[in-house]
């Protein structure tokens, strides 16, 4: 990555953010003098009605790195990364204390289109979710809808290119996107997002449902994108046993955070390694002790 492309991508940033976010939307963030993360969280908590879900959350996370919360079922992960592109909003008994930030500019301001923010920011869900449609008007969907001047046969193909899946369906556009296999319409589902030209893509655990050939897949397919977009993932905590090459983690235990690359959090999740490393180990012993047990009563 040039210093060019770098300097780019920050442009780009604030141009987003300045997309969803009116100026003059509060006090700038505390620290100034360090140039700002592309997505700060500041003392976040979140409460659904009575039930405080997070609390104290602060992290800064930077471009041209994947950004993986992980942390046991029920821990919040999936609340948090909601938080980002405003999506908890939704949800009626949702409330947020703290501050989100997009480059400059306060996701939670008054002023803010929660609209323009899910446009700027794309989402991923855990299990794939194609429209009922072909696979050229999934793709084609989101820019249609937000009016796109340009060719749609151009933004389809460069999506699909960009999610490692045009080879694969060149042929195929006007077949059904239901027909593809479930690591295809991931990928799908990622070609949709990029189509809207987002800045961020956030994933919630992208690969759950998906064997272990699409899940290379998927994971290759993030260091690649990695290059253009701030890519902001959920992982399962097995991801800890094999920690995917130059991601900034985050590990959530209980409803307190904690963040820093892999060998900075290793010790701190070393809870969740040991316990998923004996639950493997166990599987992998399962059929040998089916044999053995018996000989042992036997005797």
């Amino acid at each position: 990555m040039t210093a060019a492309s770098s300097t780019s991508t920050s442009a780009a940033i604030s141009t987003a953010a300045a997309s969803v976010v009116g100026t003059g939307t509060g006090a700038e963030p505390e620290t100034a003098a360090a140039p700002a993360p592309a997505i700060r969280a500041v003392n976040v908590g979140v409460y659904y009605g009575d039930n405080k879900v997070i609390e104290g959350v602060s992290m800064d996370l930077p471009e041209h790195e994947i950004t993986a919360i992980i942390g046991p079922s029920g821990a919040g992960k999936s609340t948090l990364l909601r938080c980002i592109n405003r999506m908890n909003d939704l949800i009626e008994i949702f409330r947020m204390e703290g501050e989100m930030w997009f480059g400059d500019f306060n996701l939670y301001a008054p002023n803010s289109d929660p609209t323009q923010i899910r446009y700027r920011i794309g989402m991923v869900f855990q299990r794939p979710n194609p429209f009922p449609k072909s696979i050229y008007e999934n793709v084609a969907f989101g820019p249609r809808i937000n009016g796109y001047a340009g060719r749609l046969e151009d933004i389809v193909e460069e999506s699909l290119r960009a999610a490692a899946l045009w080879d694969e369906v060149k042929d195929r556009l006007k077949e059904s996107a239901l027909a593809l296999s479930g690591g295809q319409q991931q990928r799908l589902c990622i070609a949709r997002a990029l189509a809207v030209r987002p800045s961020v893509i956030l994933m919630d655990e992208p690969c759950s449902a998906l064997d272990p050939i699409a899940t290379l897949a998927i994971e290759e397919l993030m260091q690649e994108l990695k290059q253009q977009y701030i890519m902001i993932t959920v992982l399962m905590e097995a991801a800890l046993i094999t920690p995917p090459i130059g991601v900034n983690l985050y590990v959530v235990q209980g409803i307190r955070m904690r963040g820093g690359h892999f060998n900075d959090v290793a010790y701190g999740a070393l809870p969740f390694v040991v316990s998923m490393m004996v639950m493997v180990g166990l599987l992998l012993a399962y059929e040998d002790l089916a044999l053995w047990l018996p000989t042992l009563v036997y005797r």
